[in-house]
């Protein structure tokens, strides 16, 4: 597809000292703490540029979005790198930011009697019921009375992550010191004999399938000394490094979850404080956690997490949020409210145990996508912004030796210094933290528990598995609930009126039609329009891709069309999905939720999911 497919064509070559991919935390703290060691205090160059001799390093990074606030991402953050980075911070400098002043934890209970509930659960429901007296219990949640240590946040910051992007990068671009070119993807990391000598920007000018039209332009190459990988869990550059370089020995990265987000206009007269932060866990399905952070000016960002244990394939991701948000201990307060920004992100859960080799011949992996999550903790932005700054501290001790960046020279600057952190300790704790999600949702908490309090220890033995391993047939899922017959009458009737079938399977199953209002609770469609806006520009191949049609054509599940956040991935002919790209919101989650692997890679899917433009810019962030 796209520049692997297109005849060989002359291209346009720029050569810079350092090129970034991907514009989140991790580069923000790269690119700040490498941007105060280039210029002496007199305001002359500290290094001089080795791709311009005579001028000051020449550092340049790309983000795909087309602005460098994307998204709508709600962060809790003890923010101890970021404080480091920023002395003296007060939260008021960052639109929405506020302190943490308060934590709950929250048990909610199935108040609908739809819920995917085991017995064990069921019957726990009911005791806390009989015994409500007794317990901090409240509209149908109990409130945890202790939050432990390894969980809390208090101290630390609840951020808006795209007006946090913004902050930075204003700062950065003002600097003069660095460039950032939003709206620019990256299609490919150049390879030479095994060494990154930079990146190539995507084809303009093209049809969906990446063949040349008129008005064709091919994708500059930018040769550089160190290209810095940092653009997450579902980005092409190091998708790419880790299909070509694999990863070291023991590591997977199977675990996974799709996060959907909104930014909510609370009331004027609900009394949540900002900083207040609510974590909530057991509905709309067991394996489903939620979360809401409350800013200044009444304005609350929250959502839901679907992870890879969660094992149906009917993963409702938009609909499961609207359920959560009408609890009855949430709705209290978001009755009323209205909907200001929505998106949702995919999220590479294997954390420490996830992550790839961090250096090579010319290159460094940073954030996310360098396994820096704490899964424990559930915490990544200030993980990902300290990889970031111990990067751009290891870049400067080598500029200062004037010593290429090799493997070894980045393995002995970089990834030692990475060793030897913070994050790398506390990840280790981590490592094993969620195996017990591999037997169900309470030997998983169980799991937690033991971990955090044992500090990595004792957990709960378990290998987790592909995620396609674990899906059960619709058959199986709907068991006891709707038979066979029946079944197979509404998956006929969905796929003739092309119609979501997850919804019509809600709906016997129990869970009531969404009373919308216009505002708050509106259609998934509605939210591209009113909670967002996708730019999707032509001219530039489809960044989704169905690799194996024979694989579409015999798969029962189609679990992409399922879990699709904005329905850009249809039912298809002959089985293969529709893609439309103008409804696509980036979030990457038909990447990790295809039913199919690859017949040469059982580790990947038989969807691809390449570099292309455009993805959700919400109206806020």
């Amino acid at each position: 597809m796209t520049t692997e497919t297109t005849p060989a064509v002359e291209r346009q070559g720029m050569d810079v000292d350092i090129v970034c991919v991907g514009f989140g935390p991790a580069t923000g703290g790269f690119l700040t703490a490498l941007s105060r060691q280039l210029l002496k205090e007199d305001g002359s160059p500290r290094f001089e540029s080795a791709s311009a001799p005579g001028m000051p390093l020449q550092v340049i990074c790309y983000e795909r979005a087309d602005d460098i606030g994307f998204g709508v991402s709600g962060v809790v953050t003890k923010g101890k790198s970021i404080r480091e980075s920023f002395p003296g911070l007060e939260p008021s400098q960052i639109p929405m930011a506020a302190p943490v002043t308060e934590e709950r934890v929250l048990y909610l209970l199935d108040p609908v009697g739809a819920s995917r509930r085991s017995w064990l659960f069921k019957l726990k429901d009911a005791m806390i019921r009989s015994f409500k007296w007794m317990l901090p219990y409240e509209n149908e949640a109990v409130k945890l009375p202790y939050i432990p240590p390894f969980m809390a946040k208090h101290g630390g910051l609840v951020m808006s992550m795209g007006q946090f992007n913004q902050w930075v990068g204003g700062q950065l671009m003002s600097s003069g010191a660095v460039q950032i070119w939003p709206g620019t993807p990256v299609a490919k990391a150049l390879l030479d004999k095994g060494k990154v000598t930079g990146v190539r920007l995507l084809d303009q000018g093209t049809d969906k399938k990446g063949r040349p039209e008129a008005g064709y332009m091919p994708g500059m190459d930018i040769r550089a000394g160190l290209t810095v990988v940092g653009d997450g869990p579902v980005g092409t550059v190091g998708q790419q490094l880790d299909e070509q370089l694999g990863l070291p020995e023991g590591n997977h990265q199977r675990e996974w979850a799709v996060g959907m987000k909104m930014v909510v206009k609370l009331r004027d007269d609900v009394d949540l404080k900002p900083g207040t932060v609510i974590h909530t866990f057991g509905y709309p399905e067991p394996e489903i956690f939620g979360f809401m952070y409350v800013y200044p000016d009444k304005v609350a960002s929250l959502g839901i997490f679907v992870p890879t244990w969660f094992d149906t394939p009917v993963r409702a991701t938009y609909r499961y949020l609207q359920h959560w948000m009408m609890h009855p201990y949430l709705w209290r307060y978001l009755q009323g409210g209205e909907l200001r920004s929505w998106g949702a992100k995919s999220m590479q859960e294997s954390g420490r145990r996830g992550e790839p080799f961090l250096a090579g011949e010319g290159f460094a992996r940073i954030g996310e996508g360098s396994g820096s999550t704490n899964v424990l903790a559930g915490s990544g932005v200030d993980e990902a912004w300290a990889t970031g700054v111990m990067l751009a501290e290891g870049v400067i001790d080598l500029l200062k030796e004037k010593k290429p960046f090799t493997r070894e020279n980045l393995e002995r600057a970089y990834v030692k210094r990475r060793r030897e952190s913070w994050v790398e300790k506390e990840g280790k704790v981590a490592e094993k933290s969620r195996d017990g999600f591999q037997y169900g949702v309470i030997p998983g908490l169980v799991g937690m528990g033991i971990t955090g309090f044992t500090r990595g220890l004792l957990n709960v033995p378990a290998t987790p598995v592909q995620a396609y391993k674990r899906l059960r047939t619709l058959e199986e899922d709907c068991a006891g609930k709707i038979s066979p017959e029946e079944l197979g009458r509404i998956k006929e009737e969905c796929r003739k009126k092309k119609t979501s079938l997850q919804e019509a399977i809600m709906e016997r199953c129990g869970w009531p039609a969404i009373p919308y209002d216009g505002k708050l609770l509106v259609s998934q469609q509605d939210a591209l329009l009113m909670g967002g806006k996708v730019q999707a520009p032509a001219g530039c191949a489809d960044h989704v891709e169905f690799l194996d049609a024979r694989l579409c054509e015999t798969c029962k599940l189609r679990v992409c069309v399922e879990v699709c956040s904005g329905q850009a991935i249809t039912p298809g002919p002959n089985g293969v999905p529709d893609f439309d790209r103008e409804k696509c919101v980036h979030c990457g989650a038909c990447l990790w939720n295809c039913s199919q692997p690859r017949a040469n890679d059982p580790e990947r899917s038989n969807l691809a999911f390449r570099a292309g433009t455009g993805g959700l810019h919400s109206a806020e962030n």
